[in-house]
């Protein structure tokens, strides 16, 4: 197999697995540890397609997933980020160059404030109503998915576009 028909393979299995995390999120306010699972069993994909060599392309990702785990374990620690969101942003850390995942911390702490004040507005309104409320909870990984996808279109846009052509023979 190509390596980049492997990388955009393995680009598209991450989106549908950042995306589901998303759906569940909203709908249960829960992320499940087997997706989280999932994502790091498919990051050697990303370290064959992009040509990482073990050192010190796998240990920097390593350690990039590593740090993501902690600063995210302090957050949750303080009541700021869910656990399922800690543990999906260190599983998408090993799949992805740490300049386009800083992107993608930095799109998603955007989408964060916006969902944020759309979720504080939504509970306020019900609150005002008179509707029973239980505590807001903010589905986080809502931000992260559209971060990634428009880290996604960003990254890998461009190439996408060329291996279409290149392998519709066009």
């Amino acid at each position: 197999m190509d390596d980049g028909l492997l990388t955009y393979a393995a680009v598209a299995a991450l989106a549908i697995a950042v995306l589901y995390a998303a759906f569940t999120d909203y709908r249960y306010r829960k992320i499940k540890n087997t997706l989280c699972l999932a994502i790091v069993v498919m990051a050697p994909l990303f370290w064959i397609g992009s040509g990482l060599s073990l050192w010190p392309g796998v240990a920097i990702q390593l350690i990039m997933a590593v740090a993501a785990f902690l600063v995210g374990a302090v957050l949750f620690r303080l009541g700021q980020v869910g656990g399922g969101d800690v543990k999906l942003l260190a599983a998408i850390a090993l799949c992805m160059e740490p300049r386009w995942y800083l992107a993608l911390i930095v799109f998603t702490a955007l989408a964060n404030g916006v969902l944020t004040l759309a979720v504080w507005r939504r509970h306020r309104r019900a609150r005002r109503n008179g509707t029973k409320t239980d505590r807001m909870q903010v589905p986080y990984a809502i931000s992260v998915a559209a971060a990634m996808m428009a880290v996604i279109a960003v990254r890998y846009g461009a190439g996408l576009s060329e291996l279409g052509s290149a392998t519709l023979g066009s």
